[in-house]
């Protein structure tokens, strides 16, 4: 049976519920003290005058919120891909933790190259104390 999962452009509404998911998300990973963001900073990089991303919602009806085999990934992906064509990118990239094989076994299956064995790449990340403490000197 096919999963209605209607896949669109977020909304400034939608901020609080996209960090209810950054947090869990972050919580299930282990990860909860790195969320750095708030509300208040998704409202502006996502929905001011010059948008620094770009973010989708997927709704998916609470009684298929268990995603595995259900294709929901795959439509998910599959919008983010044409989210990205309009918008006149090059490449699509995303971040997964190491022990996430799931993810980078479904990524790969779609054409994704694993840059950290490909080429070599490590990605960095400077949180807000860093950058300042570089200005500073």
């Amino acid at each position: 049976m096919a999963v209605a999962v209607q896949i669109r452009e977020a909304k400034e509404a939608d901020c609080g519920e996209i960090m209810k998911m950054i947090r869990e998300l972050a919580e299930f990973e282990k990860l909860s003290d790195q969320v750095k963001i708030s509300e208040e900073v998704l409202k502006t990089d996502g929905f001011g005058e010059n948008p620094f991303y770009h973010c989708l919602v997927a709704e998916i009806p609470p009684e298929h919120r268990d995603p595995l085999g259900q294709g929901i990934g795959s439509k998910i992906i599959k919008k983010v891909a044409e989210a990205a064509l309009e918008r006149g990118c090059s490449q699509l990239r995303l971040a997964v933790l190491d022990n996430n094989r799931s993810a980078i076994e479904f990524y790969k299956a779609r054409g994704a190259k694993d840059l950290t064995v490909a080429e070599g790449w490590h990605f960095f990340h400077f949180d807000n104390e860093a950058v300042r403490e570089m200005v500073r000197k």
